[in-house]
């Protein structure tokens, strides 16, 4: 048995200096083969079991000298340094002609001429480029089209050199050929430049007095220009720089008219006046067709936001553009309030019109229906000359427009019905806090009180259908909770109306002295009741919504109580303004108590509504 077990001892040693001499082996043919590795000229080899190397050499030796190789890659794929060089040499030639004419070395309509013939030759090669698939293509184009457009800005306003009528064709057919360029070759940046420079150097003429006309003319080409390259391209930033500097200019042409035609002074030759109304109207149509022509182009992808956005945008620049002048010259606002009526009607049949078409999700209909809207709101006070009439009625349109959305299954129109709604009711505000003569006239409480009934109904409605899903309801507003600022505004609009009407009464019933004291209590009353009213019915009706409005009343009425009448009223008036504070809170109070038991709500109550 001993001699078993040292047998078998000596076994195991043998076996493990078996395995050492092994390696020691392998060991020595990695060395050598290193050492022929590296004899040869070649990198060694990969040892198979060497050690990992440490991680703070990779991330500080090798990941930098990885990202440099990918710029060095990057750059080489771009033809970054080519590019750049050539930009460089075609500026240089630029710069020789500049400093040649600046030294009268060459007359300067010679060196005008020059400098445009090289900006259209660098154009044209940049052209040519494309056709070959060259690297420079974009650098000769773009180069030619910035030369084009400073050239000419700069030959017209410091030379006089270039008449403007001229100077303008030379722009829009820069912009053309750009474009010609871009859409054989599907490339975006020749018509981007094009159109940016087109757009900036013509504005940037003659600037602040330039021929109105004429500029509307190259603004116009450029806005079209700008729906093309959006066809190649999603550039919502390029449209609305081109749009923003066509409404800055068409602008500056109404206010500078509008103080001219008003002051009684004769407008200067190049405002032209009778050019500013039909130049304005080719302007709206052409933005409601681009509008127009990019809902459709979208067939049913999603609405790109300058496209959604469009509509709203025109319609209300346009129309105050259009009233200011109107107004200034002492035209007819009842005829302009007429044709901004019936082109929100036209938006509203546009609205109808993309439904119809039976896409889903029906793309568009918001954005007319909201621009439709918003010019409703503009126009019927042009229309009724009273601000304050005109509300009740847009308030009719909200509701109808709440109807669609139901008819429709559209979220999103029922939600600019809340918009209108609200504007409806804020605008009503702002005129009674703004005026004092409306918040005093006792006709004020009509359309203070038909906005109340309205808001009020559509308020309701809105709790009895809820919204279409999905919508947009679906991914904000599952429950409809913004439904509740209906309510807030139909509370708002019963508070003027009250306040005016007690207006009255106390005028007819007290000294004039003691009025705006017993006012300013007699609202704080009216505030902290409606709220004791609001938790009554909320109790009754286990309807928390009601509760919550009920509660934030309170919190506005004392505050109302305790920092505005406290401080500055005084007598009966603020003992009443006190105690009925304290009664809406000893009553909500109440009912919150009874309301957490849950056992003691009236039989048949139905459950709390969420």
């Amino acid at each position: 048995m001993a001699v078993s077990e040292a047998d078998h001892g000596g076994h195991a040693n043998k076996v493990n200096q078996v395995n050492e001499v092994n390696e020691e082996l392998r060991a020595l043919k990695a060395r050598l083969a290193q050492l022929e590795s590296s004899m040869a000229g070649a990198g060694p080899p990969p040892a198979a079991e060497a050690p990992p190397e440490p991680q703070t050499k990779n991330i500080l030796l090798e990941e930098p000298e990885e990202i440099s190789e990918e710029i060095l890659n990057w750059a080489e794929r771009t033809h970054l340094l080519t590019r750049l060089s050539t930009l460089c040499f075609l500026l240089v030639v630029a710069l020789i002609l500049r400093t040649l004419t600046d030294n009268n070395l060459i007359n300067t309509l010679l060196g005008s001429g020059i400098g445009m013939t090289y900006a259209a030759f660098l154009m044209i090669w940049g052209g040519y480029g494309y056709e070959k698939k060259s690297a420079l293509a974009p650098v000769f184009a773009c180069c030619g089209a910035a030369l084009m457009s400073t050239i000419v800005v700069e030959t017209h306003a410091r030379f006089a050199s270039l008449p403007l009528i001229p100077a303008y064709l030379t722009l829009i057919c820069t912009g053309g050929w750009m474009t010609f360029v871009s859409y054989r070759h599907r490339a975006f940046l020749p018509i981007s430049v094009g159109t940016l420079g087109m757009c900036l150097a013509g504005a940037a003429i003659d600037y602040p007095h330039p021929f109105f006309p004429y500029l509307a003319m190259i603004l116009f080409a450029a806005n079209i220009l700008g729906y093309f390259a959006a066809r190649l391209k999603s550039c919502s930033w390029l449209r609305w720089i081109v749009l923003a500097v066509t409404i800055a200019m068409l602008q500056l042409w109404a206010v500078r008219l509008g103080i001219a035609v008003g002051g009684q002074e004769t407008p200067a030759p190049e405002l032209a006046p009778a050019w500013f109304l039909p130049t304005l109207a080719a302007f709206c149509l052409l933005f409601l067709s681009l509008a127009w022509a990019g809902i459709l182009r979208s067939s049913g992808e999603r609405i790109s936001r300058f496209d959604f956005a469009l509509p709203t945008v025109n319609v209300v620049w346009g129309f105050l553009a259009a009233y200011y002048v109107v107004k200034a010259s002492g035209g007819s606002l009842m005829l302009l309030g007429t044709i901004g009526l019936l082109i929100a009607g036209g938006h509203l049949w546009v609205t109808f019109w993309l439904t119809e078409r039976k896409v889903e999700g029906a793309p568009g209909t918001n954005s007319f229906a909201f621009a439709g809207a918003a010019l409703a709101a503009a126009a019927l006070p042009a229309l009724l000359g009273k601000f304050l009439i005109a509300l009740p009625a847009l308030a009719v349109v909200s509701v109808f427009m709440s109807f669609l959305s139901r008819e429709w299954k559209n979220g999103g129109i029922r939600l600019t019905s809340y918009v209108v709604q609200i504007y409806a009711s804020l605008a009503l505000a702002m005129a009674m806090l703004m005026n004092p003569r409306a918040a005093s006239d006792v006709v004020a409480t009509i359309p203070a009180g038909l906005l109340t009934l309205i808001t009020l109904y559509q308020y309701q409605w809105c709790r009895r259908y809820p919204p279409p899903s999905p919508s947009v309801f679906s991914r904000y507003d599952r429950l409809d909770r913004s439904a509740v600022l209906l309510l807030l505004a139909a509370l708002l609009n019963g508070f003027f109306m009250v306040k005016v009407a007690m207006w009255q009464v106390m005028s007819l019933s007290m000294p004039a002295r003691d009025v705006a004291n017993a006012l300013r209590c007699a609202t704080s009353v009216a505030i902290n009741g409606s709220a004791a009213a609001i938790m009554v019915l909320a109790y009754f009706r286990s309807n928390k919504e009601w509760r919550n409005v009920a509660i934030l009343v309170t919190l506005i009425g004392g505050a109302k109580v305790f920092v505005h009448d406290l401080l500055g009223a005084h007598g009966v008036p603020l003992v009443a303004s006190v105690f009925s504070f304290g009664l809406a809170a000893a009553i909500e109070s109440l009912a919150l108590g009874k309301w957490k038991k849950g056992g003691e709500l009236p039989e048949g109550t139905p459950p709390p509504q969420e």
